[in-house]
């Protein structure tokens, strides 16, 4: 009997089929059927710098404050981010403190993403790890990203508020107070170009309305230097997997404005 041995040509051709049947398995649970034929995103390499050139003034309107000035002591982001860790402490700057929190839970990711994404607080998973969005919702916010072609260690990961509220509820106003300029220097220090807000609390907190989160969504705002897109949080998704498909297209504008040469 012939035996025939694979050619190394054959092996690579069926690790990409493979890697092509996870990448679809990813776009399916969102709810995304096909594949985008755009040559820039089947071309991509690593390294394709994917930073977004100013967009239309139309786009939407001007939100957040301007960015902070930061002395640049640092030699890099990541040392500049680790001088915010360092300023924050172990803080107890607000009550959460002392309401059963377990640790400080900063932010995780690349120290100059093009691509940021804010949630609300730590839930009990992050509350443990110390790391945001590694629970349930964690697990489907990387499918999120995976499926634009994307990986966790690519983009910034953090929540407006660094500390888990007792039960998980919405944080209060003096805990955002006493919180989120530090937010506010870990965007400043990343500089991304595209934010995608995460829910309804932290769409609404980044941007100073109570509109609801169905409303603020497919929309691009200009945020600190960036552009802000809000979209429903993977919690959320969770509980309603029909809205994936209102998801798919929010994080199809992201990759749109990541890709933009306008």
């Amino acid at each position: 009997m012939r035996v025939v041995t694979p050619t190394p040509d054959a092996t690579r051709d069926s690790m990409d089929r493979d890697n092509l049947l996870e990448h679809l398995k990813f776009a399916s649970e969102l709810g995304v059927e096909g594949v985008s034929r755009d040559p820039v995103w089947r071309c991509r390499d690593v390294g394709t710098d994917l930073r977004v050139r100013p967009a239309p003034n139309d786009e939407g309107p001007t939100h957040g404050s301007a960015p902070t000035p930061i002395a640049r002591i640092s030699r890099n982001a990541a040392e500049a981010l680790a001088a915010v860790r360092a300023d924050l402490g172990d803080c107890t700057r607000c009550k959460l403190h002392g309401l059963g929190r377990q640790q400080i839970v900063f932010g995780v990711g690349n120290p100059e993403a093009e691509l940021m994404f804010v949630g609300e607080a730590p839930g009990a998973d992050e509350d443990i790890q110390g790391i945001p969005f590694v629970g349930r919702a964690g697990q489907l916010l990387t499918k999120i990203i995976e499926a634009i072609g994307l990986t966790r260690d690519d983009v910034y990961i953090a929540n407006v508020i660094k500390c888990r509220p007792p039960g998980n509820r919405n944080p209060e106003p003096d805990e955002v107070d006493s919180c989120e300029p530090f937010l506010f220097r870990q965007i400043d220090v990343i500089k991304p170009k595209v934010i995608v807000a995460l829910g309804k609390f932290g769409a609404q907190t980044l941007l100073r309305t109570l509109d609801p989160i169905s409303r603020l969504r497919g929309r691009v705002y200009d945020y600190r230097g960036a552009k802000l897109v809000p979209t429903f949080h993977p919690a959320y998704l969770l509980r309603n997997p029909a809205s994936k498909r209102e998801v798919w297209e929010d994080m199809k504008l992201v990759r749109k404005l990541l890709t933009s040469e306008v």
